[in-house]
């Protein structure tokens, strides 16, 4: 008898099913997470360090001080000290590939002629004093702490504060402190959630910073999106998902692992979204998904997700036109390509995230070591938001440098402009110069 935890649904385009297109629709805001947000980075604006530490002891169960809030260098130290050399190579390995793929992605300042011997173009500059934020509570993610700071140190930021929070007193993850001090943070804080957003926006018992990167929760989610303006953010992310294109050929066994893999995250609202051609192998990779489950460490979170309707099936008539259709309809976080022609359809997918093409690349290899940042847009975002790269970290200004003649030859149109917009300063400005 079917599971009712993991729905199977056909789906076309000349027969989109309700069930699967309730599925495609998850909330972009979370309400409670919202207004909890307001109040907390309120509070904060107003009392600065104190309503930090005062929420650092309700929400993260943590007693700090103005002493005890940031991380020292003797406690990074005892971190490296406590981290074996499996792990220390682990972290080596992802950090030297995720630098190699963030300076590979820089951009080059530029510059074009203009027709009379002037220029224009474009230059970078790295923002001086970012933040981000690791997130530390179900999960402390040490892979996020490279996918960040590392991404900053390349784009060349002098500052990078990190904050993380604390379990229940002072303790942060060894691996976690290990990664921020190998990726380059020059400020740890064990501080986590809403007052960790707002105590970096508005310089809460520290220097404020000039953006704010990194995955979250709802509520981190809530406060980034409400300090924008006050500093810049790379994007607004919700819980983790994954969406698997696969044909025949592909290893249920395989998929059913890459499906789990964003279910455990924690937050019991992560999505996993099967597309497949095959009513028989989507029973084939339900089956496998519950032998699996049955056997996770983080089983209970799982079932949770699970419950809340999070892992959909959708069998569809034809990969190439309702598969690719449903999956940029979808606009995942994660997208595998599990086809055996994943190279021609690779060019067809427009909205995603971050595209894993082949059988031998599971979403995982991206989380942790492929190069790519893991900080992706979720929730549908990947429709209108990209992945953190190392450009978030830096400025561009653009330059123009006319020649006499340029102006010349632009004079007529910018004085038309300033007449049709009612600009006669605008005009001037120009028009004085040949006077």
């Amino acid at each position: 008898m079917s599971n009712p935890a993991i729905a199977i649904h056909p789906w076309s385009l000349d027969n989109p099913t309700p069930e699967v297109e309730a599925f495609l629709r998850r909330p972009a805001f979370d309400e409670r997470a919202e207004a909890a947000a307001a109040k907390c980075l309120a509070d904060i604006r107003e009392r600065g360090l104190e309503a930090v530490l005062d929420a650092c002891r309700t929400f993260d169960k943590a007693e700090l001080s103005a002493e005890t809030i940031r991380v020292t260098e003797a406690e990074l130290d005892a971190a490296e000290a406590k981290c074996d050399e499996t792990v220390k190579r682990a972290i080596h390995q992802a950090a030297e590939r995720i630098e190699a793929f963030a300076k590979a992605g820089l951009r080059a300042d530029w510059t074009m002629p203009t027709p009379h011997g002037g220029r224009l173009g474009e230059r970078f500059h790295a923002m001086d004093r970012v933040g981000v934020y690791i997130p530390g509570g179900t999960a402390p993610l040490a892979s996020t702490s490279l996918m960040t700071v590392v991404l900053a140190k390349a784009a060349g930021c002098r500052e990078i504060v990190a904050c993380t929070p604390s379990r229940g007193g002072l303790e942060v993850s060894a691996p976690l402190l290990y990664a921020l001090r190998v990726a380059g943070a020059t400020e740890v804080y064990r501080v986590g959630g809403i007052q960790s957003i707002g105590m970096m926006a508005y310089g809460a018992g520290i220097a404020p910073v000039e953006l704010i990167a990194g995955p979250g929760n709802a509520f981190v989610t809530a406060a980034k999106r409400q300090v924008y303006g006050t500093v810049a953010i790379d994007q607004v992310a919700g819980p983790s998902e994954i969406c698997v294109l696969a044909d025949q050929a592909g290893k249920a066994k395989w998929i059913a692992a890459d499906l789990l893999s964003q279910a455990e995250h924690g937050s019991g609202l992560e999505k996993s979204f099967l597309v497949t051609d095959s009513a028989d192998f989507a029973e084939a990779v339900k089956a496998e998904v519950l032998a699996q489950t049955a056997v996770r460490n983080r089983r209970e979170i799982i079932e949770r997700m699970m419950a809340n309707g999070g892992m959909c099936f959708a069998v569809v008539p034809n990969l190439a036109r309702d598969g690719v259709a449903l999956c940029n309809r979808f606009a995942a976080e994660h997208l595998e390509l599990q086809v055996a022609d994943a190279e021609a359809i690779l060019p067809l997918i427009n909205c995603a995230g971050a595209v894993f093409v082949g059988y031998w690349t599971p979403e995982s290899a991206g989380d942790f070591v492929a190069g790519p940042s893991h900080v992706l847009p979720t929730g549908g975002a990947a429709r209108m938001f990209s992945g953190l790269t190392a450009e978030t970290f830096r400025r561009r200004s653009s330059f123009v440098e006319f020649s006499q003649a340029d102006l010349a030859e632009t004079r007529e149109a910018i004085e038309t402009f300033g007449r049709l917009e009612g600009l006669d300063a605008h005009a001037y400005a120009a028009t004085v110069r040949f006077e």
